[in-house]
């Protein structure tokens, strides 16, 4: 599978995917719908001003690819927009419910961190913690049939490496060795905070003592 999209493409899926999930009352949408979708100025990374021109363009580009569909709603003449992108009886690439959501999220914002996708995915889908966004990513980069995302080579000063996308073409991937020793501080680190933690309980745990002996 190589979809090769382009940005304005991966907005509009990454769009239709969001409002499918956050407001399905509304969805498909019209023409007018998707293209307000398309330049809102949060949760989009670069933000955009596209007309109904250029997103009907994008419209025909992939309708041409099969990745989505034309509906005409009952006693209306405007047309909607739904996506085949995924999880459809169209679609070959079939996806959990968090795989979508961080690919989606990967559309509509470009490279992000584990910790930013487990947050920015709360309207799509849920993880537990960063570690089990971790590893949803790692499976997804791991597909045999087509990998879907890519680990990219941490940024100086950062703490975290950020995910992209893979179906714009090759991105280029991190060294498997290089996120080991960062792997390792973030479970010495957790460690200790669940240490103090306990430290923390035991000790409220002394005060309340002491003030129902004051009080007595």
């Amino acid at each position: 599978m190589d979809m090769d999209l382009s940005l304005l493409q991966t907005r509009v899926i990454g769009c239709l995917i969001e409002k499918e999930k956050t407001t399905p009352d509304q969805y498909p949408l019209t023409l007018n719908s998707l293209t307000t979708a398309c330049n809102q100025k949060s949760n989009r990374d670069p933000v955009m001003e596209l007309s109904d021109t250029d997103v009907q363009e994008v419209l025909d580009e992939l309708n041409s690819k099969h990745l989505i569909r034309e509906e005409g709603s009952f006693g209306s003449r405007v047309p909607k927009y739904k996506h085949r992108f995924c999880n459809t009886e169209f679609s070959e690439l079939q996806l959990s419910e968090q795989e979508m959501a961080i690919v989606c999220t990967l559309f509509l914002r470009g490279p992000q961190t584990p910790g930013e996708l487990r947050s920015r995915t709360n309207r799509l889908c849920s993880f537990r913690d960063v570690h089990e966004t971790e590893a949803v990513l790692q499976k997804m980069s791991e597909r045999e049939e087509f990998p879907l995302v890519v680990r990219m080579p941490r940024e100086p000063g950062k703490r975290e490496s950020r995910y992209a996308h893979l179906f714009s073409g090759e991105v280029e991937a991190a060294d498997p060795s290089e996120y080991s020793a960062p792997a390792a501080s973030t479970r010495i680190s957790t460690q200790r905070f669940e240490s103090l933690e306990n430290r923390i309980a035991e000790l409220e745990k002394i005060v309340a003592l002491l003030q129902e002996k004051l009080a007595e």
